[in-house]
């Protein structure tokens, strides 16, 4: 395993770390049993890094990885994320007491006395504009109930506002080969401030695995059917914002991506891992063989300068006009 520093804090994590939204829920079945022996099999190759949010599963992925890093807290991180279980548009829900209720709750799941990376969970603008909300992190921070304070975004408008507060120490974002836009502007910008970027959705919700095709169908509880038009949240959450036929029609555009480099999912993690900006990926499983085929991303190949760009030109004339939702 290779790690890499996270922005300008002392936190030195997993370049391939993971999520954990596939084992908490709106992924349709998991297993729990097969969830622990996946995250420690992670563990086991040297993964120090995991991402959850007190929704997943609500509060159900945070009390896995409480199970699963029992006497690890030194040594493995942890970041969740707040908001969404109240009005996310409300200012009331951003406040000192919400606040404070959320992350002590996380902490309680957790079985934790402090959270390695406490993130706002994809808030509008207009609240991060409003600013209050940075003020109660910072009064957790000095209280050592958070070691540090992020935000998972939508858009690269989001993300660039979040650059000029100054305790803001990384973004979240959706980034792959369906959605390159933050390589433009947002992701060096982060890197020259001392952000580090945490990569969500690197497979586009398995669109870029390369294993649907148009008659592929998900269960109710899975969000690749409840939200696949963004009818419970933003769209682009599902599938990279574009729709699923299409998405997988690009998708078989692109199976050249696994030639050397074992299967399409490796190769677009690996991408996204050549991208000198990132600080890691984090993608999901639901169980130990997706554990282990994410983690063999760290061994295949890079790609070529000439391949590099054939993909950009890819994305900047058959997909980036289907892309729907904030960006």
């Amino acid at each position: 395993m290779k790690y890499r520093q996270l922005g300008d804090t002392e936190l030195s994590i997993s370049e391939v770390s993971f999520g954990t939204w596939g084992i908490g829920g709106d992924w349709g079945q998991s297993s729990d049993a097969e969830a622990i022996k996946g995250l420690e099999l992670a563990m086991d190759r040297g993964v120090n890094f995991f991402d959850t949010a007190d929704v997943y599963g609500g509060g159900h992925a945070e009390k896995l990885l409480a199970k699963a890093t029992k006497g690890k807290e030194d040594t493995v991180h942890i970041a969740t994320k707040f908001c969404r279980a109240g009005d996310i548009h409300d200012l009331h829900t951003y406040s000192e007491e919400v606040v404070r209720r959320y992350c002590e709750d996380s902490l309680k799941r957790l079985e934790r006395e402090r959270i390695d990376l406490y993130q706002i969970h994809c808030p509008p603008l207009e609240v991060l504009k409003d600013g209050r909300v940075f003020e109660v992190l910072d009064k957790l921070q000095a209280e050592g109930k958070i070691r540090h304070y992020g935000v998972s975004v939508e858009t690269v408008e989001e993300g660039l506002y979040c650059l000029g507060v100054p305790g803001v120490k990384a973004l979240q974002f959706i980034f792959n080969l369906f959605r390159q836009k933050p390589l433009q502007e947002l992701f060096p910008k982060a890197n020259a401030s001392g952000r580090g970027i945490l990569v969500r959705l690197p497979l586009a919700s398995g669109l870029l695995t390369g294993k649907f095709n148009e008659n592929t169908t998900f269960s109710e509880n899975d969000h690749r059917n409840f939200n696949a038009n963004g009818e419970a949240f933003n769209v682009g959450e599902t599938f990279a914002g574009l729709p699923f036929e299409k998405g997988v029609e690009l998708a078989r555009e692109l199976s050249w991506i696994a030639e050397g480099r074992v299967s399409m999912a490796r190769a677009s993690m690996r991408w996204i891992l050549d991208c000198p900006d990132i600080t890691c990926v984090i993608p999901g499983f639901k169980n130990t063989r997706q554990v282990e085929d994410n983690l063999g991303a760290i061994d295949v190949p890079s790609f070529s300068p000439g391949e590099m760009q054939r993909l950009k030109q890819f994305y900047e004339e058959k997909v980036a006009e289907h892309i729907r939702g904030a960006y």
